[in-house]
């Protein structure tokens, strides 16, 4: 009888961690199913196919190649499904098809749509259902604010007002030099991100010494700036600020070109740090200065470079917020492989926590952002270098001639 209990519990036993493993198994979902929307056409396309899109698939490339996720829950790895759709540059579009993937069809993680108002339309609706919000293309001076009402939002690039105090710094580096003078000419898009970064210009400006000559508030996307260029020429300014989004970037760009205004400094907006700039204006581009910037010679960038390229049909990353972007999916890749599984809550716990080894360097997220992203860059023989911080290793000195 002794015997006949025993082999009947060893065979329970056996049963029993059959069982288990069964429910393993069954447990382990067969992917982990990743949903973004985002402008994949429409007048902010352009932004959100140089910079959003392509890393995003970038990342699942790179994760699905290595198995997926691993999730230690299951002591597997997950591969990745992707669901990828288009708001048509329509921000209302995008709120609705966002609550709509997280409410009903029920996706794991979201990834973010591209630019600063499509990021802070969307934080509600991030907040509400839970999801990490990884925020590569969207910076605000209310970021503190807005974390403690959405706190699952994540920043990744600077505030707007640290780049126009790095931008006026340089500006007023050149005029105690004697390169350039105090005239100003201020081109403003009618837009979200305009409006963010335009409420700390005129005071940073003037707290410098600096004068106001020309201001233009233009509608986006703009049809045509060429009266207004014309205007700022006959002004005459030594400098030239325009808070832009891409469409209006290149179009400053080339009707300043045609009408021969060529201020001693040019700063534009969001567009500039883009391949495709230089790619239209060839040399032309040197000594412009944009928003954000990197460096080339990081640890890991070069590589980060020519895997975006393999995976995106030759397509170069911008200089900006690629890297931000790519960053902030880093992160968020080791915090869910630290958890081992799709919780929410502690993946966004993990991201308020942890400290991350990412291509734009070793990333912890005090107070859901990132405050060692770049201010400014410039266009130097032919690279897009990051200028600012100054003192940030890696950063090139400002060059006006």
């Amino acid at each position: 009888m002794l015997r006949q209990f025993a082999h009947g519990l060893l065979a329970a036993a056996v049963t029993g961690f059959a069982a288990l493993a069964t429910a393993s198994a069954q447990e382990a979902p067969k992917s982990v199913k990743v949903g973004y929307v985002t402008s994949l056409s429409g007048p902010q396309a352009p932004g959100a196919m140089l910079t959003t899109v392509p890393n995003y698939r970038l990342w699942v490339d790179e994760v699905n190649k290595a198995g997926g996720l691993m999730l230690k829950k299951y002591n597997k790895r997950v591969p990745i499904e992707v669901t990828e759709i288009d708001d048509a540059s329509n921000i209302e579009n995008m709120v609705r098809l966002l609550e709509r993937l997280m409410a009903v069809d029920k996706v794991d993680i979201v990834l973010s749509p591209w630019g600063t108002g499509p990021n802070l339309a969307a934080a509600a609706t991030f907040a509400k259902h839970g999801y990490p919000q990884i925020m590569g293309t969207a910076g605000s001076d209310r970021l503190e604010e807005l974390v403690k009402q959405f706190p699952t939002m994540f920043w990744f690039l600077s505030k707007p007002s640290e780049q126009i105090r790095a931008m006026v710094s340089i500006m007023a580096d050149q005029k105690s030099k004697g390169r350039i003078g105090d005239a100003v000419a201020v081109f403003v898009v009618q837009h979200p991100f305009g409006q963010e970064y335009s409420s700390s210009l005129k005071p940073t400006l003037a707290s410098a010494g600096f004068k106001v000559v020309y201001e233009t508030v233009y509608p986006f996307p703009p049809s045509d700036l060429s009266a207004q260029i014309k205007a700022a020429r006959a002004a005459n300014p030594d400098t030239m600020i325009a808070l832009s989004y891409p469409p209006d970037t290149f179009m400053i760009t080339e009707q300043a070109a045609i009408n021969d205004f060529n201020p001693k400094m040019k700063f534009l907006g969001v567009g500039v740090a883009f391949p495709s700039y230089k790619a239209k204006f060839g040399d032309k581009v040197n000594g412009i200065f944009g928003l954000g910037g990197w460096d080339p010679n990081g640890p890991g960038m070069k590589e980060y470079f020519e895997r975006h390229k393999a995976v995106n049909k030759g397509q170069e990353p911008d200089r900006w917020a690629s890297a931000a972007t790519y960053a902030g999916l880093q992160v968020l890749q080791q915090a869910i492989e630290r958890v081992g599984e799709i919780d929410r809550a502690k993946i966004v716990q993990e991201m308020q926590t942890g400290t991350f080894k990412t291509v734009a360097g070793e990333i912890k997220l005090a107070g859901n952002r990132d405050a060692n992203a770049w201010h400014i860059g410039q266009w130097q023989d032919g690279e897009y270098f990051a200028v600012a911080p100054a003192e940030r290793p890696g950063a090139k000195p400002a060059v006006v001639k």
